[in-house]
């Protein structure tokens, strides 16, 4: 469902992502570690579609994105570090108007069905987002995905600034996703949700990747020593 083969992008003189390739499938959570400026964000910019690579390609269900950039968007959903909402409409305002950019036309009912899904509390479908925290708007994030259907999420950052019990919530409902099928690429530095959510995990630095993993085959230690190794880094691992 996400795929980059030897995806490149230059600035000039700067090599901000350099040959990445994945590949990740529908029920798979792929966890990109590494520190401001290693390529995780550039990384997802080009899968949106919003800068285009120096070289190499990126695809969305089979599609080149460069080449079918709106009709890879039908089959994604984007949830930022600082979701944009419209803070003088409802969770379900918001959900009604971004779920209809997306040609679906819900009733009410099933615009409240996606939040509750999505794990919103009922008191808060008809409360302006202007009075959400950051948690309570990542669920409505959530909800737009749900509507729409998507099959693959990209997320940047998305548990930055959340308070734990707030960052665990959203980590079971990317677990929902991931047993519906999604397929997610999840940009973090946070190595304990990264340790607990991913099927699989990624180390960048410098616009490279640097390590893989199976989540399954690797401790939270061992992660967290892996990632301070390749920080110090000085040699591209094959």
């Amino acid at each position: 469902m996400i795929t980059t083969d030897k995806l490149t992008k230059q600035y000039d003189d700067n090599l901000v992502l350099d040959q990445l390739s994945l590949n990740i499938k529908p029920h798979e959570i792929y966890c990109l570690l590494g520190a401001n400026g290693a390529g995780k964000t550039t990384t997802i910019n080009l899968l949106l579609g919003f800068i285009k690579p120096t070289s190499g390609s990126a695809f969305i269900n089979g599609l080149n994105v460069s080449e079918n950039p709106k009709q890879t968007k039908r089959f994604l959903a984007y949830i930022p570090e600082n979701l944009m909402l419209y803070p003088t409409l409802t969770a379900v305002e918001n959900l009604d108007y971004f779920s209809g950019i997306g040609g679906k036309h819900l009733s009410k009912v099933q615009l409240e069905e996606f939040l509750n899904q999505a794990g919103l509390q009922k008191n808060a479908f008809h409360g302006r987002i202007a009075t959400f925290s950051k948690g309570m708007r990542q669920k409505v994030g959530i909800a737009i995905a749900l509507a729409k259907d998507a099959k693959t999420l990209l997320l940047d950052e998305p548990t930055s600034g959340l308070d734990p019990k707030a960052s665990n919530e959203f980590g079971q409902l990317l677990q929902m996703l991931k047993d519906k099928g999604v397929a997610t690429l999840m940009a973090t530095h946070d190595l304990f949700r990264a340790k607990e959510i991913a099927t699989h995990i990624g180390i960048m630095k410098e616009g490279q990747l640097r390590q893989q993993f199976n989540a399954q085959d690797i401790s939270l230690p061992e992660l967290e020593g892996a990632y301070l190794e390749t920080m110090h880094y000085k040699e591209v691992q094959v």
